[in-house]
């Protein structure tokens, strides 16, 4: 039994855009301290996607550019990158560096650039980039930050109050467990069970589990399982939360397996679609996304091709 492919991309970009000031507080706390979240916040994907053209380095799924306001009433904009692709990559110094001066240079903004790791090398931990000439120096530094460094703290945070630090738990469980789907299985329903226990309001608790369901890919056979027991949990608690869930666990009697990982290709793939071309998708576009049927995610897919709004893709 193959698990299938992890994907970490998506759902952190997901996550960062719809909980960004308990991101800050669970990772950067002194960054997080700093900030007057009272006067709100506004990413900056358009002027992120226009450096990223510019500089020739691609787009980061999970790159974020973020403007706000600093305590003493200041306008800062924060570049935050997060590199969740589980792998070292050499030039990531110097893509912080192009990416810090790019943005100065094209908008005359100073900005803080900020990184989440999330590969298994403890001996990588890149946090400068210079190079000196003549007696001129270049360069940067700046503030990283490592999933692993909370290994050691595993079994700790699903206490903690912050969203994150169960997010945290699932990126580090799926890493442990990749190869052993019974094990990912059995850490995939501990940790959901935990979720559901938490005092959040249902959107919330939706959006945390669509993004650890994402993490802790499972087979088939056994993801239908996990959604029965979770549909069956519900329903003893009067708690409708997973309804997308539900309804693939009851239509399993209905459809045959080929039928439903048909289904869930055409969904996985036009959901990162879309989120590549017009970033995260409201709460209720998403909702939609989930319960649509093969025939509706063929019909999004097409309209896809040549939408240039959100509206596009779905008037149909």
């Amino acid at each position: 039994m193959t698990t299938p492919r992890d994907d970490y991309d998506t759902p952190w970009k997901d996550a960062v855009t719809r909980y960004f000031p308990a991101f800050m507080a669970f990772y950067f706390p002194q960054a997080h301290a700093e900030i007057d979240w009272s006067r709100g916040h506004v990413f900056l994907e358009q002027e992120l996607a226009q450096v990223a053209r510019d500089a020739a380095l691609g787009k980061r799924l999970a790159d974020k550019l973020v403007r706000l306001t600093l305590r003493d009433g200041s306008a800062q904009w924060l570049l935050l990158h997060l590199e969740v692709q589980g792998r070292r990559d050499p030039g990531f110094a110097e893509r912080m560096f192009v990416y810090n001066y790019r943005i100065f240079d094209h908008y005359r903004q100073p900005v803080a650039s900020l990184a989440l790791l999330a590969d298994d090398s403890a001996g990588w931990r890149p946090d400068a980039y210079a190079y000196q000439r003549l007696g001129c120096t270049m360069g940067i530094t700046f503030p990283v930050v490592k999933l692993s460094d909370f290994a050691g703290r595993l079994e700790q945070l699903p206490d903690d109050p912050n969203p994150f630090a169960l997010l945290t738990a699932a990126q580090l469980s799926a890493r442990q467990t990749k190869g052993d789907a019974q094990r990912r299985a059995a850490e995939k329903w501990r940790l959901l069970t935990l979720l559901f226990q938490r005092q959040w309001d249902r959107q919330a608790i939706i959006d945390l589990l669509m993004v650890i369901d994402w993490m802790m890919r499972l087979p088939m056979p056994l993801e239908r399982q996990l959604r029965q027991r979770i549909g069956d949990m519900e329903r003893s608690r009067v708690m409708p939360y997973i309804s997308s869930f539900e309804r693939i666990a009851r239509s399993d009697g209905r459809k045959q397996g080929r039928q439903e990982g048909l289904r869930e290709g055409q969904f996985l793939l036009l959901t990162q679609l879309l989120n590549q071309r017009f970033g995260p998708l409201p709460a209720h576009l998403a909702q939609r996304l989930a319960q649509g049927t093969t025939e509706d995610l063929s019909a999004w897919s097409k309209a896809f091709v040549n939408a240039t709004t959100l509206d596009q893709v779905f008037q149909s």
